[in-house]
């Protein structure tokens, strides 16, 4: 094909919104030129390093690394402070993390969240918490789950309630891989609670918070029905985006990207040699969104047939994702010291799924 013809070619692609695939390490089939979305809004700006979102009638909460909430209703913005009893962690990655509404939380005010604290001489941590809003702010009110050993970085984070009504909680391997192996670690883990941070009767392992293990650094969780997808940083690559099953040992660091090993699953999709970082999942249609930090992008995993594709990029990091009837949204991480940031970021974004 001479200069000429390539040259119509990309023009004819960007201009009709259609793409031109590839094949990624793993043989998976993957888009790799895509439009930037014109029908994208923007709900709001200047965020700080956020993380999470949830969302209850037209409100949305967003936490935001720093040590704050921040709502946004009716296209007004109020960054509402949190009030912990432990001085925030200054780490890499760390500080206030997962963060999710209680189901009745119109009612009741109260949500849960997970921060990473240091511990006069004794070392940093995170742990798993009730908060609740007067209104204005937010105080910790309980401790359900404390001392989760953490480190410079792989501090998970993420907070999801499940269709079955428990809080899941996802533990990175504090650096220290091996720990992901270990039943009697609370790292490199998926949790699960009760509300009240009790464990339930029926969970794999007796007495144990553990639902699942031999992860390295999971952040994104979202059910399809009963299933539970989580998504997970490789080492070097190989990110993985896994099914999870109760009690199911996930191979960290035994096992990565396409190893194999009895006794261990390997994942659904993985990266190969690219690097995706994803951190928090959502579904739609039958499809998962993952938020990703590395690759730069909003991407598309089939769940029928083993394609991703990107579709929004451009818009730099990307850390969470919520789906709202028709709505995708989702928040871009460009202030977390990773990414050169403009004025105006970070921001809340709102896409109709029909136009991905």
């Amino acid at each position: 094909m001479n200069r000429v013809c390539s040259v119509l070619l990309v023009m004819v692609v960007l201009l009709s919104g259609c793409s031109l695939f590839e094949k990624n390490d793993d043989g998976i089939q993957g888009d790799e030129v895509v439009v930037n979305q014109p029908n994208l809004e923007v709900l709001a700006e200047k965020l700080q390093v956020p993380w999470s979102i949830d969302k209850a009638n037209q409100a949305f909460y967003i936490s935001e690394r720093t040590g704050t909430i921040v709502k946004i209703e009716n296209g007004k913005t109020v960054r509402q402070p949190v009030q912990l009893e432990k001085p925030l962690a200054k780490a890499a990655e760390a500080g206030l993390l997962g963060f999710v509404l209680d189901p009745q939380f119109l009612d009741n005010q109260k949500a849960y969240a997970y921060y990473t604290y240091s511990d006069d001489g004794m070392g940093q941590f995170n742990r798993v918490i009730v908060l609740r809003t007067n209104g204005a702010e937010w105080t910790e009110e309980k401790i359900l789950l404390d001392r989760i050993p953490s480190a410079a970085y792989h501090h998970g984070g993420r907070l999801k309630i499940g269709p079955d009504g428990l809080l899941y909680i996802t533990t990175g391997d504090a650096t220290t891989p091996e720990t992901a192996q270990n039943l009697n670690s609370l790292n490199g883990k998926i949790l699960r609670m009760k509300l009240d941070g009790t464990i339930p009767a029926d969970n794999p392992f007796p007495n144990s918070y553990v639902y699942s293990y031999g992860h390295r650094n999971p952040q994104g969780l979202v059910w399809v029905g009963k299933t539970l997808y989580a998504s997970e940083h490789g080492q070097s690559a190989h990110d993985e985006i896994n099914r999870i099953n109760a009690g199911a040992n996930y191979g960290w660091p035994v096992i990565q990207g396409t190893d194999q090993q009895a006794g261990m699953k390997t994942p659904l999709y993985q990266s190969g040699d690219e690097t995706w970082a994803p951190s928090g999942l959502a579904v739609a249609n039958g499809k998962l969104y993952a938020a990703t930090l590395r690759g730069n992008a909003v991407r598309e995993f089939g769940l029928r047939q083993k394609i991703t594709r990107p579709v929004i990029t451009s818009l730099g990091r990307i850390r969470d994702l919520y789906v709202d009837g028709d709505y995708l949204y989702f928040v871009s991480n460009n202030t977390d010291g990773r990414r050169n940031p403009d004025e105006k970021d970070d921001k809340l974004y709102r896409i109709l799924l029909r136009d991905l």
